[in-house]
């Protein structure tokens, strides 16, 4: 599922209620340095030729405040403004500037919504993305897996640069102001074993967490149509007793199937 403007919504999402979502990527085609398993935008592209422009800030601004204004005029509240899409969001490169642009904005029209960012993370070694980060109030950042091994097999990483060890010192670096969402699932991947629940990765992952110290974890479980077909879906249930050893660490965590 790919979306096609740059603005669009508001939906109703799980997690953030009615949130309003920013795309900042390509209307046509993913544009991630992530190929996980089971992204509902599909498979990454192996044509590298296809080239898209990506919207300029302007193009952004002026799509979000007609929105934001529309929105007003027919009383539709909204919860969160959310950077979502179609791929990493942090990989445009006036990703900083947009920041300070939609807060501005969203102070003017609807100054009780959040701030939401997913990102997976691997682009906080910049300083300029971490610290665009930092200033929302809801940056929620990918932590899939406990061990590089799983990392590779279920995130797939695109450039050789995202690796698992300068990911999680990044993460800790970010800290308490975190975040961290993480899917739980079970399956088969050409061939290799899908599992971030066994007792090594889980509790590998635990002692990752117990290092970050984000003030929030959400667990959740696949919702859309994945590209890879051998997946399991996790039950609520089993998601709670894996939420239950996190919350046994203190760090708070919501469940989400």
């Amino acid at each position: 599922m790919l979306f096609d403007e740059i603005v669009f919504g508001p939906i109703h999402s799980r997690r953030l209620g009615n949130s309003l979502g920013i795309n900042l990527l390509p209307t046509k085609k993913k544009y991630c340095n992530y190929n996980c398993i089971y992204c509902e935008c599909g498979w990454n592209e192996k044509d590298a030729s296809f080239k898209q422009a990506l919207p300029s800030r302007k193009e952004v601004l002026t799509a979000l405040e007609k929105r934001l204004i529309d929105l007003k005029e027919i009383e539709t509240n909204i919860d969160s403004i959310t950077f979502s899409g179609n791929g990493e969001p942090s990989i445009h490169p006036e990703f900083a500037g947009i920041i300070d642009d939609v807060i501005a904005c969203r102070d003017k029209f609807f100054p009780n919504a959040i701030v939401t960012v997913l990102s997976n993370a691997t682009r906080l070694y910049r300083q300029d993305i971490f610290n665009a980060l930092q200033k929302i109030e809801n940056p929620i950042l990918k932590l899939d897996s406990g061990t590089e091994e799983m990392y590779k097999r279920i995130n797939k990483p695109n450039f050789e640069v995202y690796n698992f060890s300068s990911l999680l010192e990044n993460l800790i670096r970010f800290g308490n102001k975190a975040t961290i969402q993480t899917l739980l699932l079970r399956g088969i991947c050409n061939g290799e074993i899908i599992d971030n629940t066994t007792d090594k990765e889980f509790s590998a992952y635990l002692e990752h967490l117990k290092a970050i110290k984000p003030h929030l974890v959400m667990l959740y479980a696949i919702d859309r149509e994945t590209p890879e077909k051998n997946l399991e879906k996790l039950s609520l249930s089993e998601l709670e007793i894996y939420a239950e050893k996190i919350r046994a660490t203190g760090i708070p965590t919501k469940t989400f199937s």
